[in-house]
């Protein structure tokens, strides 16, 4: 059925990294939740009247919210395809990461509620009523939900997707909830004990964490997290791959949605290159990068002095005493400005985001060792800090 859907209404062969088509399959999943949660809803606000339990009638309540989940999924897809425009110069792409976070505000909400329900259905409880018709509502509800997450997933595994994903989280919670409602429902035909409460007291749990687990995965795009090691190291493969280019650093990637990725990098170049050459490599390295990954990437060209003994020399000794503050710690753009009565070694280190010493106390500590050496030694550092 999900292949044959994608067939109908994306594509047989339609790329996943062409806009257009990310719409599309964001439409389809859009309205296909929208589809299904609907008849479940009616189907479960009947049988809950029927029998007289909160757990399905809470239940139904979850799934219109699912549907209600589905058009601002649908209607987020829709906002994301906007180009970009004066006010929002690097495009509307990161629109399909707030509806996702609407989406699990909703979930928890629902969650809340039904917390609610559920005490006071434990404080007062009623007689659940058993019936074939819901045990098998329920079971089809089931069915149906599990069918939505893998749907979900496949859509999402194939646009990376973080919406998508929000509802496969949501699905599958649906999934438990609904199991806690039919375990209650079967419980009701051979025991008059009131658990109809407690169950809905274990639907509303797993609706709570589904929705806090979802706004987490949410907030880390909005908020900035770092690129794919691997997509990382295909840049600077590819940067390096070119003649001329002896070294890469401060590679950073912004992601501003799918398909709206911007990057800045310093490549480095023998100094005895002629500038105008080098420059010439660097802008075919810019116009590639873009063509063949869909990021537009600014490079600076960083000149250095290679195949000296003397400089090469200095910088094994300068990047040895870094190592042995911490292994994750390296160094580049290193140069020497000799004098008559010391030498600057001027270069930049790279140190981990969760490096534990300041700026101030790393460029202390590498003075001292190196002064140790060669007390002429006179570092100019610049500390950086990976983004990566």
């Amino acid at each position: 059925m999900t292949e044959l859907l994608i067939r109908l209404f994306v594509g047989k062969n339609a790329s996943a990294d062409d806009p257009r088509t990310r719409t599309s399959y964001g439409v389809l999943s859009g309205f296909v939740g929208i589809a299904v949660n609907v008849i479940l809803t009616a189907a479960k606000f009947a049988v809950g009247s029927l029998t007289g339990s909160i757990s399905i009638t809470a239940d139904a309540i979850n799934n219109l919210s699912d549907a209600g989940s589905s058009v601002v999924t649908l209607v987020g897809f829709k906002m994301a395809k906007k180009p970009a425009d004066r006010e929002h110069p690097y495009g509307h792409g990161r629109i399909e990461y707030i509806s996702a976070l609407i989406v699990s505000f909703l979930v928890l909400l629902m969650g809340v509620e039904l917390l609610k329900s559920s005490v006071e259905k434990i404080k007062a409880p009623d007689a659940v009523t058993y019936s074939t018709a819901a045990l098998a509502v329920l079971i089809i509800s089931i069915l149906f939900k599990l069918w939505l997450a893998y749907f979900n997933y496949s859509v999402g595994k194939r646009i990376d997707s973080t919406a998508n994903k929000a509802v496969v989280a949501d699905s599958l919670s649906d999934t438990a909830a609904t199991a806690a409602a039919l375990i209650s429902l079967i419980i009701s035909k051979f025991s008059s004990v009131p658990v109809d409460g407690w169950f809905g007291l274990v639907v509303s749990g797993f609706i709570i964490y589904s929705g806090i687990g979802i706004i987490k995965d949410t907030v880390s795009p909005l908020l900035g997290q770092p690129p794919k090691k691997e997509f990382v190291k295909q840049i600077e493969d590819e940067i390096l791959s070119y003649p001329n280019i002896v070294g890469v650093h401060d590679l950073i990637i912004h992601d501003y949605g799918h398909g709206r990725q911007f990057a800045s990098a310093h490549a480095e170049v023998p100094s005895s290159v002629d500038v105008m050459k080098s420059h010439d490599t660097i802008d075919l390295i810019e116009r590639n990068i873009q063509r063949k990954y869909n990021l537009l990437i600014s490079i600076h060209l960083d000149p250095i002095v290679v195949n000296d003994a003397h400089i090469n020399r200095l910088r094994d000794l300068t990047e040895s005493a870094v190592k042995k503050i911490d292994p994750a710690l390296s160094i580049h753009d290193f140069r020497v400005v000799e004098g008559p009565t010391h030498s600057n070694l001027i270069f930049d280190v790279m140190a981990p985001p969760d490096f534990s010493l300041s700026d101030r106390e790393l460029t202390n500590s590498i003075q001292e060792k190196l002064s140790k050496i060669d007390e002429r030694y006179f570092c100019v550092i610049t500390v950086d800090h990976s983004f990566n």
